[in-house]
Protein backbone atom coordinates (compact mmCIF):
# COMPACT_ATOMS: atom_id res chain seq x y z
CA UNK A 1 0.00 0.00 0.00
CA UNK A 2 1.50 3.72 -1.14
CA UNK A 3 0.02 6.64 0.93
CA UNK A 4 1.18 10.03 -0.54
CA UNK A 5 0.46 13.06 2.14
CA UNK A 6 0.09 16.32 0.42
CA UNK A 7 0.93 19.51 2.14
CA UNK A 8 -1.60 22.29 0.98
CA UNK A 9 -1.71 26.30 1.95
CA UNK A 10 -5.56 26.59 1.70
CA UNK A 11 -8.95 25.19 1.46
CA UNK A 12 -8.85 25.98 -2.33
CA UNK A 13 -5.91 23.03 -2.93
CA UNK A 14 -7.33 20.89 0.11
CA UNK A 15 -10.57 20.28 -1.92
CA UNK A 16 -8.44 20.00 -5.43
CA UNK A 17 -6.04 16.84 -3.62
CA UNK A 18 -9.43 15.25 -2.18
CA UNK A 19 -11.94 16.30 -5.67
CA UNK A 20 -9.62 16.03 -8.63
CA UNK A 21 -6.36 14.81 -7.90
CA UNK A 22 -7.75 11.68 -5.58
CA UNK A 23 -9.61 10.33 -8.09
CA UNK A 24 -7.35 10.96 -10.49
CA UNK A 25 -4.65 9.14 -9.01
CA UNK A 26 -6.40 7.32 -6.33
CA UNK A 27 -7.32 3.40 -7.19
CA UNK A 28 -6.32 0.08 -5.09
CA UNK A 29 -2.81 0.53 -3.72
CA UNK A 30 -2.49 4.13 -3.61
CA UNK A 31 -3.70 6.59 -1.08
CA UNK A 32 -4.12 10.19 -1.02
CA UNK A 33 -4.21 12.27 2.06
CA UNK A 34 -4.41 15.90 1.84
CA UNK A 35 -2.65 18.07 4.98
CA UNK A 36 -3.49 21.81 5.27
CA UNK A 37 -1.07 22.89 7.17
CA UNK A 38 -1.79 24.98 10.83
CA UNK A 39 -0.65 28.30 10.88
CA UNK A 40 -1.32 29.37 14.51
CA UNK A 41 -2.66 27.15 17.29
CA UNK A 42 -5.02 29.45 19.67
CA UNK A 43 -4.07 26.93 22.74
CA UNK A 44 -6.46 29.12 25.41
CA UNK A 45 -9.40 29.22 23.18
CA UNK A 46 -8.83 25.65 22.01
CA UNK A 47 -8.86 26.92 17.99
CA UNK A 48 -6.60 26.29 15.43
CA UNK A 49 -6.09 28.30 12.40
CA UNK A 50 -5.30 27.27 8.75
CA UNK A 51 -4.09 29.04 5.85
CA UNK A 52 -1.15 29.96 4.28
CA UNK A 53 2.31 30.55 5.55
CA UNK A 54 1.03 32.71 8.16
CA UNK A 55 2.54 35.91 9.42
CA UNK A 56 5.32 37.14 11.39
CA UNK A 57 8.76 35.44 11.95
CA UNK A 58 9.36 31.60 12.05
CA UNK A 59 6.30 31.50 9.15
CA UNK A 60 8.38 28.64 7.16
CA UNK A 61 9.64 26.93 10.42
CA UNK A 62 6.39 26.08 11.39
CA UNK A 63 5.36 24.36 8.25
CA UNK A 64 8.71 22.56 8.56
CA UNK A 65 7.84 21.08 11.99
CA UNK A 66 4.64 19.87 10.50
CA UNK A 67 6.05 18.07 7.62
CA UNK A 68 9.24 16.84 10.13
CA UNK A 69 6.50 15.44 12.63
CA UNK A 70 4.14 13.88 9.94
CA UNK A 71 7.85 12.21 8.14
CA UNK A 72 8.51 10.91 11.49
CA UNK A 73 4.90 9.72 12.56
CA UNK A 74 4.40 7.38 9.37
CA UNK A 75 8.18 6.17 9.14
CA UNK A 76 6.76 2.48 9.91
CA UNK A 77 7.46 -0.67 8.46
CA UNK A 78 4.73 -2.81 6.35
CA UNK A 79 3.75 0.49 4.19
CA UNK A 80 4.74 3.18 1.86
CA UNK A 81 4.63 6.42 3.01
CA UNK A 82 5.41 9.71 0.63
CA UNK A 83 4.93 13.13 1.01
CA UNK A 84 4.54 16.25 -1.29
CA UNK A 85 3.56 19.33 -1.27
CA UNK A 86 1.91 22.11 -3.26
CA UNK A 87 2.42 25.52 -2.45
CA UNK A 88 2.31 28.71 -4.87
CA UNK A 89 5.05 30.35 -5.90
CA UNK A 90 3.68 33.55 -5.41
CA UNK A 91 3.52 35.40 -2.38
CA UNK A 92 6.40 32.68 -1.31
CA UNK A 93 8.07 34.09 2.11
CA UNK A 94 11.44 35.20 2.04
CA UNK A 95 12.11 33.17 4.89
CA UNK A 96 11.41 29.91 2.47
CA UNK A 97 14.48 27.75 1.85
CA UNK A 98 16.49 28.88 -1.16
CA UNK A 99 14.65 31.97 -1.45
CA UNK A 100 17.22 34.60 -0.42
CA UNK A 101 19.87 32.69 -2.48
CA UNK A 102 17.27 32.76 -5.76
CA UNK A 103 17.19 36.70 -5.04
CA UNK A 104 21.20 37.16 -4.74
CA UNK A 105 21.73 34.98 -8.03
CA UNK A 106 19.04 37.33 -9.93
CA UNK A 107 16.99 34.27 -10.84
CA UNK A 108 13.46 35.47 -12.50
CA UNK A 109 13.33 33.02 -15.18
CA UNK A 110 10.13 30.93 -13.50
CA UNK A 111 11.39 27.36 -14.39
CA UNK A 112 15.01 28.07 -13.11
CA UNK A 113 13.80 29.54 -10.01
CA UNK A 114 10.92 27.01 -8.76
CA UNK A 115 13.56 24.48 -9.54
CA UNK A 116 16.03 26.00 -7.59
CA UNK A 117 13.28 26.61 -4.42
CA UNK A 118 12.78 23.19 -4.80
CA UNK A 119 15.77 21.60 -4.65
CA UNK A 120 16.24 23.93 -1.54
CA UNK A 121 13.36 22.72 -0.04
CA UNK A 122 14.38 18.92 -0.24
CA UNK A 123 17.27 19.32 1.34
CA UNK A 124 16.39 21.38 4.19
CA UNK A 125 13.79 18.47 4.23
CA UNK A 126 16.43 15.96 3.80
CA UNK A 127 13.77 12.48 3.49
CA UNK A 128 13.93 10.82 0.74
CA UNK A 129 10.67 9.80 0.78
CA UNK A 130 9.80 14.00 0.31
CA UNK A 131 8.46 14.90 -3.35
CA UNK A 132 8.81 18.80 -3.23
CA UNK A 133 6.59 20.74 -5.76
CA UNK A 134 5.84 24.43 -6.37
CA UNK A 135 3.26 25.79 -8.39
CA UNK A 136 3.84 28.13 -10.93
CA UNK A 137 3.01 30.95 -9.90
CA UNK A 138 -0.54 30.02 -8.00
CA UNK A 139 -3.44 27.31 -8.31
CA UNK A 140 -5.57 29.86 -10.52
CA UNK A 141 -2.99 29.51 -13.64
CA UNK A 142 -5.03 25.39 -13.98
CA UNK A 143 -8.14 27.57 -14.97
CA UNK A 144 -6.18 29.71 -16.99
CA UNK A 145 -5.77 25.95 -18.92
CA UNK A 146 -9.20 27.08 -20.50
CA UNK A 147 -11.02 29.95 -18.52
CA UNK A 148 -14.16 29.51 -20.46
CA UNK A 149 -14.80 26.38 -18.23
CA UNK A 150 -15.93 29.51 -15.60
CA UNK A 151 -19.26 30.17 -17.52
CA UNK A 152 -20.48 27.05 -15.59
CA UNK A 153 -19.84 28.69 -12.34
CA UNK A 154 -20.82 32.14 -14.00
CA UNK A 155 -23.27 31.76 -16.83
CA UNK A 156 -24.18 35.37 -16.71
CA UNK A 157 -20.72 36.52 -17.07
CA UNK A 158 -19.78 35.89 -20.29
CA UNK A 159 -18.32 39.12 -21.47
CA UNK A 160 -15.64 39.04 -18.45
CA UNK A 161 -15.15 35.48 -19.14
CA UNK A 162 -14.35 35.62 -22.96
CA UNK A 163 -11.91 38.66 -21.41
CA UNK A 164 -9.65 36.19 -19.32
CA UNK A 165 -9.81 33.91 -22.35
CA UNK A 166 -7.42 36.44 -24.12
CA UNK A 167 -4.84 36.46 -21.29
CA UNK A 168 -2.78 33.30 -22.69
CA UNK A 169 -2.32 35.37 -26.17
CA UNK A 170 -0.33 38.18 -24.54
CA UNK A 171 3.30 37.71 -25.81
CA UNK A 172 4.88 36.96 -22.39
CA UNK A 173 2.81 34.20 -21.79
CA UNK A 174 3.25 31.98 -24.88
CA UNK A 175 0.18 29.84 -24.17
CA UNK A 176 1.08 29.11 -21.20
CA UNK A 177 -0.79 29.13 -17.89
CA UNK A 178 2.70 28.75 -15.46
CA UNK A 179 3.92 31.47 -17.04
CA UNK A 180 0.91 34.31 -15.79
CA UNK A 181 3.27 36.09 -13.42
CA UNK A 182 3.64 37.46 -9.61
CA UNK A 183 2.52 40.66 -10.28
CA UNK A 184 0.28 42.16 -7.48
CA UNK A 185 -2.27 43.08 -10.24
CA UNK A 186 -1.18 40.81 -12.90
CA UNK A 187 -0.94 37.00 -10.90
CA UNK A 188 -3.65 34.60 -11.61
CA UNK A 189 -6.28 34.93 -9.03
CA UNK A 190 -5.96 38.94 -9.47
CA UNK A 191 -6.66 38.87 -13.06
CA UNK A 192 -9.96 36.51 -12.43
CA UNK A 193 -10.87 38.32 -8.89
CA UNK A 194 -10.51 41.96 -11.18
CA UNK A 195 -12.88 40.20 -13.91
CA UNK A 196 -14.95 38.28 -11.50
CA UNK A 197 -14.92 39.79 -8.03
CA UNK A 198 -17.13 37.41 -6.09
CA UNK A 199 -13.88 34.56 -6.67
CA UNK A 200 -12.12 35.76 -4.17
CA UNK A 201 -14.86 34.69 -1.52
CA UNK A 202 -15.87 31.08 -3.47
CA UNK A 203 -12.18 29.79 -4.54
CA UNK A 204 -12.57 27.03 -2.55
CA UNK A 205 -15.77 25.77 -4.53
CA UNK A 206 -15.51 28.00 -7.82
CA UNK A 207 -11.79 27.31 -8.26
CA UNK A 208 -12.19 23.44 -7.82
CA UNK A 209 -15.18 22.62 -9.82
CA UNK A 210 -13.47 24.60 -12.63
CA UNK A 211 -10.04 22.97 -12.45
CA UNK A 212 -12.60 19.69 -12.47
CA UNK A 213 -14.14 20.02 -15.56
CA UNK A 214 -11.07 21.45 -17.41
CA UNK A 215 -9.59 18.05 -16.38
CA UNK A 216 -5.77 16.63 -15.06
CA UNK A 217 -5.37 15.74 -19.16
CA UNK A 218 -6.22 19.25 -20.73
CA UNK A 219 -4.22 20.82 -17.86
CA UNK A 220 -1.11 18.48 -17.92
CA UNK A 221 -0.63 19.42 -21.90
CA UNK A 222 -0.43 23.06 -20.96
CA UNK A 223 1.46 23.46 -17.74
CA UNK A 224 4.78 21.29 -17.88
CA UNK A 225 6.19 21.83 -14.40
CA UNK A 226 2.71 20.62 -13.26
CA UNK A 227 2.81 17.52 -15.77
CA UNK A 228 6.18 16.47 -14.41
CA UNK A 229 5.25 16.77 -10.47
CA UNK A 230 2.78 14.11 -11.48
CA UNK A 231 4.62 11.88 -13.24
CA UNK A 232 6.67 11.69 -10.59
CA UNK A 233 3.86 10.68 -8.49
CA UNK A 234 2.45 8.42 -11.05
CA UNK A 235 5.67 6.51 -10.47
CA UNK A 236 5.35 5.67 -6.97
CA UNK A 237 3.43 2.87 -8.37
CA UNK A 238 6.91 1.26 -9.04
CA UNK A 239 8.03 1.08 -5.49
Amino acid sequence: MIYLHVFVERKTELNFVQRVLHPFLGYDGYLIHPVQIVTKEDHPRGRIHKGGFGKGSGRYERVKKQIDNRTKEFNTRGSIHFFTTMFDLYALPPCFPGYSEVSNKNIVEPYNKVKELEKSLADDINDYRFIPYIQLHEFEALIFVDPGQLIHQYPDKVKEIESLETVLSEKNFKDNPELINEGPTTAPSKRIIQCLPSYIKSKPIVGVNTVGKIGIDAIRKKCPHFDEWLKKLEQLQQQ
